[in-house]
C-alpha cells in the first residue's frame, strides 16, 4: 500500500513537472513567434484602397502605390497586415466595404485616393471615428480626415510650354477623363502654357467620360491626330494609354511622322519612348509618402487640407525627350516659367473661368 502511494506521488511530481515545462515552452515559443519585421514605426501601418483604375493603371492609382510602398521600405514594414498594403476596387460600389476593411484590419491610417472616393471617406470617417483616413483630390471635413489637393494646373502650364513650343502644325489636342475640377485645373493650366508660348495654337479638347476606358482614349486620339493635331495631352488615367497606343502604332507605320504624347502624373515615357515628349507630374507618390510620416510622427493633420504644387515639389514636368529636336529651347522656356511661378510672379489659371482673364505677362 505505502509503494502504491509512493508511486502515485512519483507519477504526480512528474505530471507537474511536464506541465510546468510545457507552460514554459509556449511562453518562449509566443516571445519567439512576435513579428518583430525590423519595424521603425512601432506598429504604425499604413494602407490604400485605389480608385477602380487599380495599381496598375500607370498613372495615378499607380503612383500612389509607389509612394505607399517607399513608405514601408524606408521604415522597414513588409507588405501586409501590420505593414503596409492596398485593397483594389472593381467599381465603386467596393469603396465602402475597402475602406472599412483595412479599417478594421487594424491599418493607422487608410487612405482614399481619387476623388469618387470622397463620400465613401467622409462616410467610413465619421462610423470609425478612432482612425485616421486621408483622401487624394478631395476634400472631407472630419477630424480624422486629412484631404490632399494639388495645383495640377502648374505641371499642365509646363506641359502646355512644351507642347506649344513643339507642334509643328499649330494644332494640339486635350484628353480629359471625367469633367470635375480636377480635371479642370489640368485643362485650364494647359491652355494657360499655349496661350504663354504660343498663343496662335489650335487647341482641341474633348472629354471621354472614364478613366478606365482605353479603347475610349484611343478612338479620341486617332481623330485628333488625323485632323492635324503633332501634340496631344492626356489627363484621363487608364483612359489615356489609348492615347499612348495609337501614338505608338502611327510611329512605326511612318516612322518619320513628327506626332507626340504627353503623360501625366507619373513620368510616362515607358508607354513610348519614340513618342512621349514628356509628362505632367503630380505626385502623389510625394504626398502619401509625406502624409504617411507625419501620421507616423505624431503630426498627422486631421481636419485639414494639404495643397501640394510645384513649391512643395508636388507637381512637375519629366525630362524633355531627347529626340525633340528644340529639346534645349523647351527646357529653358521651361526652367524660366517655373521660376516666375515659384516666386509669384505668375499665377496660373486653376479654373476656366480664370483662364478667361489670364495674361502671361
Amino acid at each position: 500500500m505505502e509503494k502504491r502511494k509512493m508511486g502515485i506521488a512519483i507519477s504526480l511530481l512528474l505530471a507537474a513537472g511536464t506541465l510546468l515545462g510545457a507552460c514554459g515552452k509556449n511562453t518562449n515559443n509566443t516571445k519567439n513567434n512576435t513579428p518583430t519585421g525590423g519595424n521603425k514605426a512601432k506598429g504604425f501601418s499604413v494602407g490604400m484602397v485605389t480608385d477602380i483604375g487599380g495599381i496598375d493603371d500607370k498613372s495615378f492609382n499607380q503612383s500612389a502605390w509607389e509612394g505607399l510602398q517607399a513608405f514601408g521600405k524606408d521604415n522597414n514594414l513588409t507588405k501586409g497586415k501590420g505593414g503596409y498594403d492596398y485593397l483594389q476596387s472593381t467599381s465603386d460600389a467596393d469603396y465602402v466595404t475597402n475602406l472599412n476593411t483595412l479599417a478594421r484590419q487594424g491599418f493607422d491610417l487608410v487612405f482614399g485616393i481619387g476623388f469618387l472616393m470622397q463620400s465613401a471617406v467622409d462616410e467610413v470617417a465619421k462610423q470609425q471615428k478612432d482612425h485616421k483616413f486621408a483622401i487624394i483630390d478631395s476634400e472631407v471635413k472630419e477630424p480624422n480626415v486629412a484631404s490632399i489637393l494639388f495645383k495640377e494646373q502648374e505641371a499642365a502650364f509646363l506641359a502646355g510650354v512644351a507642347a506649344a513650343l513643339t507642334t509643328k502644325t499649330d494644332h494640339i489636342g486635350f484628353i480629359g477623363g471625367m469633367e470635375n475640377a480636377v480635371i479642370e485645373r489640368f485643362q485650364a493650366g494647359f491652355l494657360a502654357g499655349i496661350k504663354a508660348a504660343k498663343p496662335s495654337v489650335k487647341v482641341d479638347v474633348q472629354y471621354a467620360g472614364a478613366f478606365d476606358k482605353s479603347e475610349v482614349g484611343q478612338n479620341i486620339a486617332s481623330k485628333m491626330y488625323s485632323t492635324g493635331a503633332d501634340v496631344i495631352f492626356h489627363a484621363a488615367g487608364g483612359t489615356g494609354n489609348g492615347l499612348f497606343k495609337e501614338a505608338v502604332d502611327l510611329k512605326k507605320k511612318d516612322p518619320n511622322r513628327e506626332i507626340w504624347a504627353i503623360g501625366v502624373d507619373r513620368d510616362q515615357n515607358d508607354m513610348g519612348p519614340d513618342v512621349v515628349l514628356t509628362s505632367a507630374l503630380k505626385r502623389v507618390d510625394v504626398a502619401v509618402q509625406d502624409t504617411a510620416q507625419k501620421a507616423q510622427n505624431g503630426n498627422f493633420p486631421g481636419g485639414k487640407n494639404i495643397l501640394y504644387g510645384l513649391t512643395e515639389n508636388g507637381v512637375g514636368l519629366s525630362p524633355i525627350n531627347a529626340k525633340a529636336k528644340n529639346k534645349d529651347a523647351i527646357d529653358k522656356a521651361v526652367t524660366d516659367w517655373i521660376g516666375k511661378i515659384k516666386s509669384g510672379a505668375l499665377k496660373v489659371p486653376g479654373t476656366l473661368a480664370e483662364l478667361k482673364t489670364f495674361s502671361p505677362k
